[in-house]
Parts: structure tokens; C-alpha cells; sequence
């Protein structure tokens, strides 16, 4: 039998991401609460035995108070991984037991009015929203340890390339 070292398995957190246009093609970005500045899509984990879908619509409803009458899924895409840092990661495993996550983003056009968004929930985790072209998001506005996926995110879903 060969020597070899044993590898322990990395796990990543399932999480989904809405994309969301309006008619003229502009995407929501949400400001999140604990930190100004920092605009990112609401996204959040799967729960243990939950579909990615009924997940999606959950998230969506806990975080802007949209029900799947709202908008209308147009396309979705999985495979989207990133690793937490070091000081993330030694609490996002304590909670979840992981190193990272792997999204799955779905994009959708808005059906319903915007003032129908309502960040305003129980477990709140925005304090504001903005529509935007695609092409304008900063990268600045995120934790470096997201950058890369949010670049591949934009290329293929935008054609946009993120610097």
C-alpha cells in the first residue's frame, strides 16, 4: 500500500445570490448594515435538507421583503467559491463548519415597483439600496477575499470586466 498524507476535506457553505435588473438593465446593490460602504447582492446560506431554489426564494424574502411574484428568474449559475481569511474563517467555521462558500447566482428582472423592495426585516442586514449599471460596481466595495469571484460573476453574467 503507498504512503501518502491524507487530505482533509475543505467544506464550503452552499449560499445563493440574487442578481437583480430592472427594465432598463440596472442591477439593485445592497449597503450593508454593520459596515458603510461595503455594497454587495442579497445572498445567504441553504439550510440543512433545503432546495437551492426554496432557499433562494427565502433569502430574497428575509432580505428584501420580495416574494417570488416579485421578479422573474431568467438564468442561474453555480460553481462561484471563495475561501474566508484567516480571522473570518475561525468564526464563519465555529458557526458553519467551513472554510468558505460556494454560490450559486440567480439573476432576475424586477417585476413588481422598486419601492416594493423593504430592507427593512427581522434579521435586517441592510441599511440602503442603490440601482447601478453593471459596469459601474467597485470592487472597493468589497472584502478583498470576494473580488475574484465577484469578477467572474460580472464577466459572465455582464459581459463586464471588474477592476
Amino acid at each position: 500500500m503507498p504512503d501518502f498524507p491524507l487530505t482533509v476535506c475543505e467544506r464550503y457553505r452552499p449560499n445563493v445570490a440574487l442578481l437583480l435588473i430592472d427594465d432598463s438593465g440596472k442591477l439593485l446593490i445592497c449597503e450593508r448594515v454593520e459596515e458603510d460602504g461595503a455594497w454587495q447582492f442579497p445572498q445567504g446560506g441553504v439550510d440543512e435538507g433545503e432546495g437551492f431554489l426554496t432557499a433562494f426564494h427565502r433569502e430574497v424574502r428575509e432580505e428584501i421583503g420580495l416574494t417570488p411574484k416579485d421578479y422573474e428568474l431568467i438564468d442561474l449559475r453555480a460553481g462561484y467559491r471563495y475561501k474566508y481569511p484567516d480571522g473570518v474563517r475561525q468564526k464563519k467555521k465555529k458557526k458553519h463548519n467551513c472554510v468558505g462558500q460556494e454560490q450559486t447566482y440567480f439573476i432576475c428582472k424586477l417585476l413588481s415597483k422598486k419601492s416594493k423592495i423593504d430592507i427593512v426585516q427581522p434579521s435586517q442586514e441592510f441599511q440602503n439600496t442603490k440601482w447601478i449599471k453593471p459596469k459601474d460596481f467597485k470592487l472597493s466595495w468589497l472584502p478583498e477575499f470576494k473580488h475574484e469571484v465577484y469578477k467572474q460573476v460580472f464577466s459572465e453574467f455582464f459581459g463586464c470586466e471588474l477592476s
